[in-house]
């Protein structure tokens, strides 16, 4: 299985990002963006304008998580300013598969996301039209949260699913993830972890990245 880190920008200096970005980048393999719109989660983070600055000065892998309401009327502008993956949360849309085709259009990847409390038979009917799956092991908006445990069943069972179906789809989890909670999550069966204070709150980040990986290292199969 191919294991993958992406630092989330939520908990990095907001008046630097430039130089935060450039901590991680030789290391990183993706660059998580939460974007937060105050109505699907109680917090604002960014919008597209800071998603096209940042793509001038990177080449890493841009996973653009969508917390917002109407995400339809957002993923163009994502698009637009660079993103390479687009994740939607399954909660925040009537039309699920229809806005999964919408992103596809755009020539992006495409993922679905699930709240702690959401079921995993929500992403069953459309997991083969997606490229990732992203459970959140804390509840959306803020970071520094604790991990909630109940979401490792929930990486096993999808996990299980993906396998007997044969599809490429990567389980990401997001929420809570440092050295202490990784080798949980790597058993259960997800191969791409968020991790946000575990490396942007530590001082060096390029070396909290170093020690996941070790950790990816020795706990992956």
């Amino acid at each position: 299985m191919l294991y993958k880190l992406a630092p989330s920008i939520l908990s990095a200096n907001f008046s630097r990002l430039e130089e935060e970005v450039k901590k991680v980048e030789r290391k990183a393999d993706y660059l998580h963006i939460d974007v937060m719109d105050g109505h699907f989660v109680p917090n604002l983070t960014i919008g597209p304008p800071v998603v096209k600055a940042l793509r001038k000065v990177t080449d890493l892998f841009f996973d653009v998580h969508l917390m917002v309401t109407n995400p339809e009327g957002l993923i163009n502008a994502f698009a637009d300013a660079g993103a390479d993956l687009i994740c939607v949360h399954a909660e925040s849309t009537f039309h699920l598969h229809r806005l999964i085709q919408s992103i596809k259009e755009l020539g992006k990847k495409v993922g679905v996301a699930l709240n702690p409390a959401s079921p995993p038979e929500l992403v069953l009917p459309i997991l083969d039209e997606i490229d990732l799956v992203l459970l959140m092991s804390v509840n959306p908006g803020f970071g520094g949260q604790k991990f909630i445990q109940s979401t490792i069943a929930k990486i096993t069972r999808l996990r299980a699913i993906i396998a007997e179906r044969g599809l490429e789809v990567e389980l990401e989890v997001d929420g809570g993830i440092g050295p202490q909670t990784l080798p949980g999550v790597i058993k259960a069966g997800a191969n791409v972890f968020v991790a946000g204070s575990a490396i942007f709150g530590q001082p060096s980040p390029g070396d909290a990245i170093t020690e996941m990986k070790n950790i990816i290292k020795r706990e992956g199969v």
